[in-house]
C-alpha cells in the first residue's frame, strides 16, 4: 500500500497551495501503474496537510502539530492494516515532513507492529533530477522543478502570466536536513517571493521526465524488494574484507 503525504502550502505567486499534494499523488499513480502487472499496489487518498510552520507567514498555509500529525498517520495506517494490507510506504511529497517521518515511522513500526516505510519520490531520484533541470541542481520550493512538473500533472493550475516573477534565493534541500546545529527559521526569513529557485525556464516536458524519473526511482526500489528485504543501514566492511 503506497499512502501518500503531502502539505497545503504558498507556492510562490504562481502556482497553487496544493502542488505537494497534486505532484505526490500523481507520481503515486505512476508508480502503482508501472508496477501493476508485478506487484500487488494500491494507492490511498494522500494525507494532504503536513509540518508547514515555516510557510504559515505567506498565507495560505495549513499545519498540524507533530502529535497530532503522528496521531493522524497512525489512525490511518491502522485501517489499512486493519483491511488486510501487509506492508505500507508513506510517500512524502514535502520536505517539511521529512525529519518527522522518519521518527513516525519508527514509532509506528513499534506501535503497530507491522512494517511501515518512508520514501520522499524526489529524493529518490535526485540524480535524474539534477540532470533533467538547467537552473538549479535539484527540487527547491515552487521553482524550475517544481513548476515544471505541475505544467505536466496539472497545466491549468499555472499562472503562466507570473512566472517572470518566479524566482529567489537558492535553496539546498539536503543539507536543510544534516543533522548540525540549527534552528528553527521561516521561509519568509528565506525568500521574499515565497519562491526558491527559478521557474522562469520551466517546460511541460521537463515536468513530464521529472515525474517519470520519481515514479521509476520509487518503483524500481520496490522491485527490488526494498525496504523489505535488504537492511535498512549497510553494513561497513571490516578492515581486509572486500
Amino acid at each position: 500500500m503506497l499512502l501518500p503525504v503531502a502539505s497545503t502550502e504558498q507556492h510562490g505567486p504562481h502556482l497553487p497551495t496544493g502542488v505537494d499534494d497534486m505532484l505526490v499523488t500523481n507520481v503515486c499513480r505512476r508508480v502503482a501503474g508501472l508496477l501493476t502487472s508485478e506487484l500487488p499496489v494500491v494507492v490511498t487518498p494522500t494525507v494532504w496537510c503536513g509540518l508547514a510552520d515555516h510557510h504559515v507567514p505567506f498565507g495560505g498555509t495549513f499545519s498540524l502539530t507533530l502529535q497530532t500529525y503522528y496521531l493522524l498517520l497512525r489512525d490511518l495506517c491502522r485501517s489499512v492494516l486493519e483491511a488486510g494490507f501487509r506492508k505500507i510506504v508513506l510517500v512524502n511529497g514535502h520536505a517539511g515532513n521529512i525529519a518527522a517521518l522518519a521518527a513516525i515511522t519508527t514509532d509506528l513500526t513499534r506501535e503497530l507492529n507491522a512494517p511501515i516505510a518512508t520514501a520522499t519520490y524526489f529524493m529518490a531520484a535526485r540524480e535524474a533530477i539534477s540532470s533533467i533541470l538547467e537552473d538549479q541542481p535539484g527540487l527547491m520550493h515552487a521553482c524550475e522543478a517544481e513548476t515544471s512538473m505541475m505544467m505536466a500533472a496539472c497545466p491549468e493550475l499555472v499562472d503562466a502570466d507570473r512566472l517572470g516573477e518566479a524566482q529567489g534565493p537558492a535553496f539546498d534541500v539536503v543539507a536543510s536536513l544534516v543533522p548540525t546545529l540549527k534552528r528553527f527559521v521561516s521561509f519568509e526569513q528565506v525568500t521574499s517571493t515565497g519562491v526558491a529557485g527559478d521557474a522562469r525556464r520551466s517546460s511541460r516536458d521537463k515536468g513530464e521526465a521529472l515525474l517519470a524519473a520519481c515514479a521509476c526511482a520509487l518503483a524500481d526500489g520496490l522491485r527490488r524488494g526494498e525496504p523489505w528485504e535488504k537492511p535498512a543501514f549497510p553494513s561497513t566492511p571490516k578492515a581486509g574484507e572486500a
